[in-house]
């Protein structure tokens, strides 16, 4: 049996031990963040939250540096990004990612979604964008499925 996160309290940004795969979330509404984050953890994953685009960019920022994948200071299975966020769009930080050889797949959720943002993501190799408001039973789905090819790639 998994073992399961505790949910933590709303100043900690992130897991203090890691209990299954490492996903990095990033998504500038607090509730909505708070929501992912905890059903996240009751799944038995370990989740970095980011409440916007700055701190999205400082949590990959060994990724985009030139720094080995063992000296990286964290490591991220998974990211989950809202697309318009404070700082940055997500779906910049997919297109710059996807030039580097180890970047976590990735599922974008955005409440302006349209068919060429949806096409953009897909180019850059985007596992999954949900429009918002998404079923979350749905966006749980998208991340079993986007670790297990993951782990088969």
């Amino acid at each position: 049996m998994a073992k399961i996160a505790p949910p933590l309290n709303a100043s900690t940004r992130s897991d203090q031990q890691a209990f299954g795969p490492s996903i990095l979330l990033a998504e500038d509404t607090n509730e909505m963040r708070e929501v992912i984050a905890l059903r996240l953890r009751q799944q038995g994953y370990s989740v970095t939250e980011c409440c916007n685009g700055a701190e999205l960019i400082a949590e990959l920022a060994d990724y985009f540096g030139n720094v080995s994948a063992d000296a990286r200071k964290r490591r991220f299975d998974l990211i989950i990004s809202d697309i318009r966020m404070p700082g940055v769009f997500g779906l910049s930080v997919v297109e710059g990612g996807s030039e580097y050889r180890n970047f976590p797949p990735t599922i974008l959720i955005t409440a302006f979604g349209d068919e060429e943002t949806h096409e953009r993501a897909r180019q850059f190799g985007v596992t999954a964008v949900l429009d918002k408001p998404f079923d979350m039973n749905d966006l749980l789905t998208k991340v079993r499925d986007a670790l297990a090819g993951a782990a088969t790639a």
